[in-house]
């Protein structure tokens, strides 16, 4: 069982094309880290993009529970389809509203899964919890995964890091990775 950092490293040098990301694997690795353990643990992902990556949460929802992949299915949803006025709260009780909601319908414990600008409406819902997981563009928050919209290979990066994400998800559902250490 290899430990996540050390995989990681090896993962993204096997990978053609993908040598930017060597030098941000310990920003990375505590962040997947935190997604792949709550997914383990029994919660439901709720997946949330801001409009210019709304195709990229398309995507993830498309290629996370191909059964070619020959694992667990996983729960991961598409909030706005579920709560397409998601973005509509801005008080504070809207938006506790909508998380003893989202308790009482993910009763193992759910995570934001956010992908997009830090001023778009969706984070107010997505920083309200440590445990969020966040692909952050044009701004440096902590706890979350930093990339720049002004990025001509962002679409490239976002898959990039999205195969790594899929990658350590399933090398941790068969138990080849130690998330302990």
């Amino acid at each position: 069982m290899q430990q996540l950092l050390k995989w990681t490293l090896e993962t993204i040098r096997e990978e053609d094309c993908f040598s930017w990301m060597e030098e941000y694997r310990y920003e990375w690795a505590p962040l997947a880290k935190s997604a792949v353990t709550q997914i383990l643990e029994g919660k439901s992902v709720l997946l949330l993009t801001d409009v210019p990556r709304k195709w990229f949460g398309k995507y993830i929802l498309e290629n996370t529970n191909t059964l070619s992949k020959n694992r667990p299915l996983l729960p991961i949803f598409p909030l706005t389809d579920m709560f397409p006025h998601v973005g509509a709260f801005s008080s504070t009780q809207d938006l506790q509203l909508l998380e003893d909601m989202l308790d009482i319908s993910f009763p193992n414990g759910y995570f934001i899964w956010y992908i997009g600008k830090g001023d778009h409406p969706f984070t107010k819902l997505a920083y309200r919890s440590s445990d969020s997981f966040l692909w952050i563009m044009d701004e440096e928050v902590e706890n979350s995964f930093a990339l720049r919209s002004s990025d001509e290979m962002l679409d490239i990066k976002l898959l990039q890091l999205y195969k790594l994400f899929d990658m350590t998800l399933s090398e941790a559902l068969f138990g080849e990775l130690d998330l302990e250490h």
